[in-house]
């Protein structure tokens, strides 16, 4: 930020010495070249005012030539005087034969002929002059007499406008080195509490709870903005403090008096009729609902609390070993549990969050599974994006947990992940709060999730998540190939 705001202000800075210096320059560059065309006019001039007496008077030859030489001599260049045939009459200079017969064919002393005074100035590309020649024509009354050539020499001028080019290239580059210290310092002030106020939002977006930013430094908007910040982060810390101090006594105060309700009821189960153990049962099974609820929004809390950062997790490792928990309590309920697909390698997720995703789909997959039915654990690598990514790995993997189950409509998918909510033909002793963990700590972990019909029927769940690592090739470790029509056997 305080290169861009440096860099804001040298350029304004610099484009308004550009609006000034470059017309100014020009400006003095015209000036000159007028002024010394102006003394040359004015020189030719007295010099033909003084040819035309000579030569009215017949002393041309004798008068004319001291004239041309002293008139050089003062202005550093040369002098030509000729005749009405633009025959050379007195010269400052040496002329050749040709030089001489050609002398009334150059324009400016064909123009001094005709009775035109001219000026022929050539300039540099910065507005210097590079040459001057001026011609003026020699009349005595309505006579012409002949014609004056003055060629002066323009290093000096040429000299006094670079000089003067080179002084405002000099002061705009003493403006800008001090207006860059201004604006550095001026860009340090405005810049300095906006980078505190940067870097305590990162902390605190990482889940450390940021210190206060100092409310004195800076402009009075940046100030205003770093109190409000501190307010917010203190009511933050207020709130996840709350909530911890919630976590923690709803632990203690809903769970214990549940188990001991558990309990009650187990100790009633003899006692009680036989007309009457069907509303046990029921109790019995709500409690246990209303267990997994408690543990479900205590889980959810506890999420929202400190989903942080994501680490390196190795989802091959958490599935196989959620796999080996989950098996027996599949074959007790006459169900098949078997894993597919290819090793994935390690993606990035919050901690503890894959062991969680995993538990609740395979507990929702479970409760709507037939009997004799089978449920797919897979893992996939999802095609990479080669428009943003060079490396040839996947940027993601799906795992998939398919059921054979009666399935859900697309509505039903579609708010399958809000809180308490279950579908009408649902089994019983489901909370509602299963699939919506599961998409909060996917999406803490920086991936999505999506329910999608199963080709077979039944239900696909998908959870997508961030590779860390590239995926182990499949060669290391074979896997016995699937029979069509039959699932692969789990792997160990």
């Amino acid at each position: 930020m305080r290169r861009r705001l440096l860099l804001s202000y040298l350029s304004l800075a610099a484009l308004v010495l550009l609006c000034l210096e470059i017309p100014l320059g020009f400006v003095y560059s015209r000036g000159e070249r007028e002024r010394v065309v102006t003394a040359a006019k004015e020189e030719a001039d007295s010099v033909s005012a003084y040819a035309s007496l000579s030569i009215s008077a017949g002393r041309a030859e004798r008068e004319l030539h001291p004239r041309v030489l002293m008139c050089a001599e003062r202005i550093g260049g040369k002098v030509l005087v000729v005749d009405g045939r633009g025959r050379p009459l007195a010269t400052s200079h040496e002329l050749s034969a040709r030089e001489s017969r050609d002398l009334a064919a150059r324009p400016e002393i064909a123009a001094a002929l005709g009775g035109r005074s001219t000026a022929d100035v050539r300039t540099s590309t910065i507005g210097g002059v590079r040459s001057l020649s001026v011609a003026a024509p020699v009349t005595h009354g309505a006579e012409l007499q002949g014609a004056v050539r003055i060629i002066v020499p323009t290093e000096a001028v040429s000299a006094r406008v670079h000089r003067v080019w080179l002084l405002l290239a000099l002061a705009g580059l003493a403006v800008l080195t001090a207006l860059a210290a201004v604006a550095f310092a001026l860009a340090r002030w405005i810049s300095r509490p906006i980078l505190h106020l940067e870097r305590a939002a990162r902390r605190l977006a990482e889940g450390s709870l940021a210190t206060p930013v100092p409310t004195t430094e800076g402009p009075p908007e940046v100030r205003s903005l770093a109190a409000t910040f501190n307010q917010t982060a203190a009511r933050l810390e207020h709130l996840l403090a709350s909530q911890r101090a919630f976590a923690g006594e709803a632990s203690h105060q809903l769970k214990t008096p549940l188990a001991a309700l558990r309990l009650r009821l187990d100790n009633l189960e003899p006692d009680v009729a036989g007309h009457s153990r069907a509303g046990l049962t029921a109790a019995m099974t709500e409690t246990d609902r209303l267990a997994r609820m408690v543990e479900g929004l205590l889980a959810m809390a506890r999420m929202e609390e400190s989903a942080g950062t994501r680490e390196p997790v190795d989802l091959d490792r958490v599935c196989a070993e959620r796999k080996r928990a989950w098996t027996p309590l599949f074959e007790q309920h006459g169900v098949r549990l078997v894993r597919r697909g290819e090793f994935v390698g390690q993606v990035l997720a919050v901690p503890g969050a894959v062991e969680q995703i995993v538990d609740n789909l395979l507990s929702n997959a479970l409760r709507a599974s037939p009997l004799a039915g089978t449920v797919t654990l897979e893992l996939r690598s999802a095609p990479a994006d080669r428009r943003h990514h060079r490396t040839p790995r996947p940027a993601r993997v799906e795992l998939h947990i398919i059921d054979q189950g009666p399935g859900m409509t697309a509505e039903q998918r579609h708010r399958a992940f809000d809180r308490f909510w279950r579908a009408p033909d649902a089994p019983k002793g489901g909370t509602g709060l299963g699939l919506s963990l599961v998409q909060r700590l996917t999406h803490a972990s920086g991936g999505d999730t999506a329910l999608r019909p199963a080709p077979d029927g039944g239900l696909d769940a998908v959870v997508r998540l961030q590779t860390a690592t590239p995926p182990r090739p499949t060669a290391t470790r074979p896997t016995r190939p699937a029979h069509r029509g039959s699932p692969e056997p789990a792997h160990s």
